[in-house]
C-alpha cells in the first residue's frame, strides 16, 4: 500500500484550463510555489480524448512475452521516484512571434513522486539487436487531418535506466484518468512528451521509429525533443504584487536534466547578477533556491533569475526560435511595484 503525501490531500489545488477538449491544463502559480506539486493540482496535456480504462481490463503487451495485468505489475517490486515533469510547448507563449500550438505561459510544468515498477525489470533482457523501445498509449484520434495514436520511443540506454518507471501512482495516489490511469510510463529528466500515458504496448524495434510525434511534431531543427533545457521560475513575489521596500525573499525552482550548480538573481533587469542559496531535492526534483531583497527605490522593478547546470548549460536572455514553440527556457521574469 502507497501512503499519501499530505500536501496532495491537503492543498487547494486550482487549474487553469487551456481546452476542455481535449483537455489540457497548466497549474496555478499558488500550487507551484510547493517542493511538491499537489497531485490535483498538476498540469494536464492531452492530444486526444482522456482513455477511461477498468484496470481489471487492462493489459500491457510487452515484446516477446505475454501480456501483464495489473495484478501481476503490481506484484513486482516498486519504488518512488521524484521528477519534474514539463511540457516541452511549456513557455510557448512567450515566443515572438508565438508559435502555434496551446498559449502556455510557465505554467506546464510540475514536481511530483511516482511511484512504479522499474520498466527494465519487466522488460528483461531485449533481442540483441534492438534499436529502439516503443511506447504505445491507448488514446487515439485525428491529429493534422489523419487518423493517429499517441507513440514514441526511447534509445534503448534510456528505456533500461532505473529510475524509468511504469508508474501507478502519483504522490502516493493512485493515477487518475487525466494523469493516465491505471499505468503510465515516466521518463526522468526527459519532456513530458515521452513519459506516455495510458501505456497500452511495449515494442522493440531494429530501427529508428517514424510516427507523427516523433518526427513531425516535437521535433526541433528535425530531431524529436529529449531531455529538458536548464530553467528557472520565480514564484514569489508573485507578479503585479506591490512591495512596502522592507526586506523580501525572492524565491523560486530550478531544473534540467543535469544537476542545478547556480542559481543567479537580478533585481534591477539584468545589469547586476547575485548568487542565490540553493536547496537540491532528492532524486529528479527540482532545486528550490532564495535570496534576500531590500528594495532602495520606488517604482517598478524587473526581477530576473538564470540557472546554470553541470554541464555547462545557462539558461540564455532570449531563446532560440522554433516553429512548434518547444524548449522556451529564457530567463525567468518578474515584475513588482514598489511604494
Amino acid at each position: 500500500m502507497v501512503a499519501a503525501d499530505a500536501d496532495a490531500m491537503t492543498t487547494t489545488a486550482v487549474l487553469d484550463v487551456l481546452t476542455t477538449e481535449p483537455y489540457n491544463a497548466q497549474a496555478s502559480r499558488e500550487a507551484l510555489r510547493e517542493d511538491r506539486t499537489p497531485a490535483a493540482a498538476c498540469f494536464v496535456r492531452s492530444h486526444f480524448g482522456v482513455p477511461r480504462i477498468d484496470t481489471d481490463r487492462w493489459c500491457l503487451r510487452l515484446p516477446g512475452a505475454a501480456g501483464l495485468t495489473y495484478p501481476e505489475l503490481l506484484a513486482w517490486p516498486s519504488t518512488a521516484v521524484d521528477v519534474v515533469l514539463e511540457c516541452a510547448g511549456n513557455g510557448r507563449s512567450g515566443m515572438a512571434p508565438r508559435p502555434p500550438g496551446l498559449a502556455w505561459d510557465d505554467r506546464a510544468v510540475s514536481c511530483v513522486r511516482f511511484h512504479g515498477v522499474p520498466l527494465r525489470l519487466v522488460l528483461g533482457r531485449l533481442p540483441a539487436d534492438t534499436c529502439e523501445v516503443v511506447f504505445r498509449g491507448a488514446d487515439s484520434g485525428v491529429a493534422h487531418g489523419r487518423r493517429a495514436r499517441f507513440e514514441r520511443s526511447l534509445p534503448v540506454r534510456t528505456a533500461l535506466h532505473p529510475d524509468t518507471l511504469l508508474a501507478t501512482h502519483l504522490n502516493g495516489l493512485p493515477l487518475t484518468p487525466e494523469h493516465g490511469a491505471p499505468v503510465r510510463l515516466v521518463v526522468p529528466g526527459w519532456y513530458g512528451v515521452a513519459s506516455v500515458k495510458w501505456l497500452v504496448e511495449i515494442r522493440a524495434v531494429t530501427e529508428p521509429f517514424h510516427g507523427l510525434f516523433q518526427t513531425e511534431q516535437y521535433v526541433v531543427d528535425g530531431r524529436p525533443v529529449t531531455t529538458t533545457l536548464v530553467k528557472s521560475m520565480i514564484t514569489d513575489p508573485a507578479p503585479d504584487v506591490v512591495l512596502s521596500g522592507h526586506p523580501v525573499e525572492i524565491h523560486g525552482h530550478a531544473w534540467s536534466n543535469a544537476r542545478i550548480t547556480l542559481v543567479e538573481v537580478s533585481t534591477d533587469g539584468g545589469r547586476t547578477w547575485r548568487a542565490a542559496t540553493l536547496r537540491h531535492g532528492a532524486g529528479h526534483a527540482w532545486t528550490d533556491w532564495s535570496i534576500d531583497w531590500t528594495p532602495r527605490r520606488h517604482g517598478r522593478h524587473r526581477l530576473l533569475a538564470r540557472a546554470h547546470d553541470a554541464t555547462g548549460a545557462v539558461q540564455p536572455m532570449s531563446a532560440p526560435w522554433n516553429s512548434l514553440g518547444y524548449g522556451n527556457n529564457v530567463v525567468a521574469s518578474t515584475e513588482v511595484e514598489v511604494r
